[in-house]
Parts: structure tokens; sequence; C-alpha cells
């Protein structure tokens, strides 16, 4: 049963893929990825160390994002493409209605929800400043520390796709990105969902977002009137290291070599930008150095 995303010939003009990982979107996917254990071998040592860090408050949070079926919409802003801040700023300006309409449908799925929802249902700013600050907190928990690698992929994920981006070959690039995204032009349908459903984007243009949680299936929001994105699982080839950062490599690189081999997976830029830059990718050796997998 998939989902059929129907462009115009205005829709195809505007249909992008997203410049840098959202991560509204990858708080949200690392949640459902926090509450299995499924990926083990990608998410194992991650899940572990933040399962272990991550406070009791914070952990409510979860609740509004169960690992299987639905997740409130409105824990996805659009404006997270430009951002924490941004995401979190337009969290804090959720409508009311919306609100009420997410948890309803988070209650009728069976969920249990935080004690502090019904104030949220309702609007009530206090209740509303609380859910961004959980956010923010998780945020800083569980995706913020491994933020370096998660963009690092994020770019190689869109430079493997850069051909069809700059021939315009809208079809080639979303045949090309996972298999539960099928292009029969003009039709865009996303498999694996369970829902049988039409979505006319009606000028509206689509978002492609890579994203580094996501885990076996593409997803959407359910709500069809909100700004359409199709969010995809970004292939992995290492597992995400327990311990970010590059103090382990100091000894066996020198701190000159592992600082630079960071700020290439970082920014893929060794020089000013006051000079001509040269842009640098890291080996599957570079990763697997800063993923501590040397041995």
């Amino acid at each position: 049963m998939p989902v059929r995303i129907h462009f115009t010939d205005d829709d195809l003009a505007q249909t992008r893929l997203a410049q840098a990982p959202d991560p509204m979107w990858e708080a949200l996917l690392s949640m459902h990825t926090l509450q299995t254990d499924t990926a083990s071998v990608v998410f194992g040592g991650w899940r572990h160390a933040v399962r272990c860090e991550l406070t009791a408050p914070v952990g409510s949070l979860l609740r509004l994002a169960p690992p299987v079926g639905y997740s409130a919409d409105f824990l996805t802003p659009a404006a997270g493409t430009g951002g924490l801040d941004a995401g979190i700023g337009a969290l804090l300006s959720t409508p009311r209605q919306r609100l009420r309409r997410d948890l309803l449908e988070l209650a009728h799925s069976g969920r249990r929800l935080p004690s502090w929802a019904r104030s949220l249902a309702e609007g009530d700013k206090g209740a509303v400043t609380h859910l961004a600050r959980l956010f923010r907190s998780y945020f800083a928990t569980a995706p913020a520390p491994w933020w370096g690698r998660i963009r690092t992929r994020f770019e190689a994920e869109r430079a493997a796709h850069s051909r069809a981006l700059a021939q315009g070959d809208l079809g080639g690039l979303l045949n090309t990105l996972h298999p539960g995204l099928v292009w029969r032009k003009p039709v865009l349908e996303v498999a694996g969902l369970g829902i049988d459903r039409d979505v006319h984007l009606d000028g509206r243009g689509l978002l492609v977002l890579p994203s580094y949680f996501c885990r076996r299936k593409p997803t959407l929001l359910r709500d069809p009137s909100l700004p359409c994105v199709v969010v995809y699982p970004m292939t992995h080839e290492t597992p995400l290291s327990v311990t970010p950062g590059t103090s382990s490599l100091n000894a066996l690189l020198g701190s000159t070599r592992a600082g630079i081999l960071e700020s290439v997976a970082d920014h893929g830029v060794t020089t000013s930008c006051a000079r001509p830059a040269v842009l640098h990718t890291v080996t599957p050796l570079g990763l697997a150095l800063l993923d501590r997998r040397w041995a």
C-alpha cells in the first residue's frame, strides 16, 4: 500500500534535495531508534551511551515519538531545515489546533502520553516552553555529540547524487535514493508505510531529506496539508562511535594530524575562507579512525 505523491510541472521545478541535515528530523528519528534494539551494529554503542545519559524528564519526550506508528507532526516543523534554533522557534509557535490534533491522534493510538500533554494540548505557554526545553535537552544528549559524523555522511550522500541534481534529472535522482521510492512520472510512490493514500502537491514542491537515523524505509508527515517532505535512510558504512571526538587519535597521528582529520570530516575544507579553498573528503579509513575502529 504505497503513498502516491502527485506532481505538477510547478512541483517538479520546486523539488529539491536538502542542503543540510535537519536537526528536528534527526532528533525525532533518533528517538525511534533509541526505543528499539534494531540495527545494533550501527547504533548499538550510541544507543547504550544515550540511554545512560538520558534523564527521566527528558525521556518523557519519547512518548510523543513511538518507534512504530504515528509520531506528533509538530515535532518536525519545516523551519528545522534552517537549524536547531529555527526549528525550536517554530515548535514554540505551533498553533494550539495543531498541538491538540496531533496529541489526540497519539491518544487514539493507545499511546500513554506524558503528564504535561493535557496542558500542551490546550496550548498552555508554559507547557509549550517545557516541550521546547525538553527537545533541546534531548538533542544535546543524543544527536549533538555525533553531529560532525552525521553531517559528514549527509554531505557524502548529497555528493553521490550531485550529477543527477546538476542535470536536473529528477526521475534519475528519485529512483536511486532508496528501494522504497519509485518514480513513475508524474507520481512518486513511497512504499512500506502501511498507508494507501494520494497526496497532491498542488504547486508546493517536495523536499527530499536524507537522514542518518531513519531506519529501513522512507517516511513522511501524516498530515498532507503540511509542507511535503520525504525522509529516507542514508547508507551506513561504519558504526556510530560510542565516544565522539578525536582524543584517542592524538597518540596515533599526533594532535595536528588528528585535528586536520576532524576538520575535514566536519567541514571538508582545510584552507582559510579568505584564500582559495580546497575541498577534501574523508576516506573509509579516515572515518574508521574517527569512529575508534582502528586496531
